[in-house]
């Protein structure tokens, strides 16, 4: 049995083929079509297996954040409460959140989701036994609203609240013909968070719902491959990676349009027994920085920087920000020169620091720091620190392992490390459970640990 392990991105397109004993045969990649009109997406998805010489008989697994990925909107109850709980297990699986509203849904409100354009609503409120009204009056509302998608689509809810309203409000929503998705309460007690549930829910709705509704393709073909959003996939590659290195694991992940960071943790001592949180944390979190990218979003990460006086540390401030305004008006520019990758690398090094204290720090106030003391294993990921050397590479890892003053714990003892074959995704589709690919658990981990130097 061979695999060939795709991800479906923005930009390019990338594939992993490997054995039935879990080696890497081959990577490549090749440029998305379809997305930026004409063509198909499976036309550079055929380039890609003929490049890597896949068999006939392969067996496919994909992901895909293709046609802006999986874009969420978070209606809840309070908005530090269950809409905090709804975003952040939006993260988890995989979506970009787009908009949170919280409260009893006005016309204003409903107007607001739509001008959004999610893929996908995360309606959540109440915990179990709780409030009712809330989440039966935004069913309701969100009944009434016509909230499109692409073309036709119909976008679909994931109802995640009260237990004993759950389907009363699903109810309300398919007798308006939405289709509807029922999860459990995303937090069904105060200071519990229940993420696998809604997870599941929103991937579920993502390929039925919304993945085919894209237009990429006329093949049904592509629809029937992808199995989850790319973003949910890297989370569960990173879950695997940290199984195999019996520790808590760090990964950021610096694009040209966000810098995502994830982190998979094992709480121990207070950590474990004595969090007071109202919305607890997730140990297996994805954050996003949308405003942190080396092209779309460069003259955003100076902004950034500056707000963290990171600024002082660069050689030259004023050369970085006027390539950082060229990049910006020029978002598929490739560095020309040594000078000019040493600033991509700046900017990396920027965005990294920026996007891993977020990610760190409190969410809100009254809440607890992320704990990342004990990580043991810093992963980056991105185009530039694949292709930067040795050097390169520590000076954007090695800043992070560094950053003191930054005013989150950092990492002890760990040790910093590139995804240079881009294999985290792969090892998460692994961890998906297929009936196709006998010994994916172990060949998932086998993937992994090719991740790791």
């Amino acid at each position: 049995m061979t695999i060939l392990a795709v991800d479906f991105g923005s930009t390019f397109t990338k594939g992993a083929l490997i054995a039935d004993d879990g080696t890497v045969l081959g990577t490549a990649s090749t440029p998305t079509t379809g997305v930026q009109g004409g063509g198909d997406i499976l036309d550079g998805y055929r380039s890609l297996r003929a490049e890597l010489e896949v068999p006939d008989d392969a067996t496919v697994r994909a992901c895909s954040s293709a046609g802006g990925g999986l874009r969420l909107a978070v209606v809840g109850y309070e908005r530090t409460v269950t809409a905090e709980a709804g975003h952040r297990v939006g993260l988890s699986a995989g979506a970009k959140v787009v908009h949170v509203a919280s409260g009893e849904l006005t016309t204003a409100d409903v107007a607001g989701v739509r001008a959004s354009r999610p893929d996908i609503i995360l309606l959540v409120g109440g915990t179990d036994g709780g409030n009712r009204n809330v989440l039966l009056h935004n069913a309701a509302r969100l009944a009434k609203g016509a909230i499109g998608g692409h073309g036709a689509h119909t976008v679909p809810v994931v109802v995640a609240g009260n237990l004993e309203v759950r389907d009363e409000a699903a109810a309300i929503l398919e007798t308006a013909g939405r289709p509807t998705v029922p999860a459990d309460n995303v937090l069904p007690q105060i200071g519990v968070i229940a993420p696998e549930s809604a997870r599941a829910a929103i991937r579920d709705a993502f390929l039925r719902h919304v993945i085919g509704g894209k237009g990429l393709s006329r093949d049904p073909a592509f629809a029937a491959m992808v199995e989850a959003a790319t973003p949910d996939v890297v989370l569960r590659g990173v879950e695997v990676l940290a199984s195999v290195t019996d520790g808590d694991v760090l990964v950021v992940d610096v694009g040209g349009a966000t810098t995502d960071v994830y982190s998979c943790l094992t709480p121990g001592g207070e950590e474990a027994t004595l969090r007071k949180d109202v919305v607890a944390p997730l140990w297996h979190a994805r954050t996003v920085e949308g405003d942190l990218g080396l092209r779309w979003n460069a003259e955003h990460v100076i902004e950034a920087a500056a707000a963290e006086h990171l600024l002082d540390a660069v050689g030259d401030p004023a050369a970085l920000t006027a390539y950082a305004a060229r990049v910006h008006e020029r978002p598929g520019s490739l560095p020309a020169d040594d000078v000019e990758r040493g600033h991509d690398l700046e900017l990396a090094r920027l965005a990294a620091l920026v996007a891993v204290r977020r990610h760190a720090r409190p969410a809100q106030p009254t809440e607890s720091a992320r704990p990342l003391a004990d990580v043991r294993v810093l992963v980056g990921s991105g185009g530039v620190l694949r292709h930067a050397d040795a050097a390169g590479r520590d000076h954007v890892l090695g800043a992070i392992l560094a950053d003191h003053a930054g005013g989150w714990k950092v990492p002890r003892a760990a040790r910093a490390t590139v995804d240079t074959a881009y294999l985290l995704f792969a090892a998460g589709l692994l961890a998906i459970p297929d009936a196709t690919t006998s010994g994916a658990p172990a060949l998932a981990r086998t993937v992994a640990t090719q991740t790791l130097p």
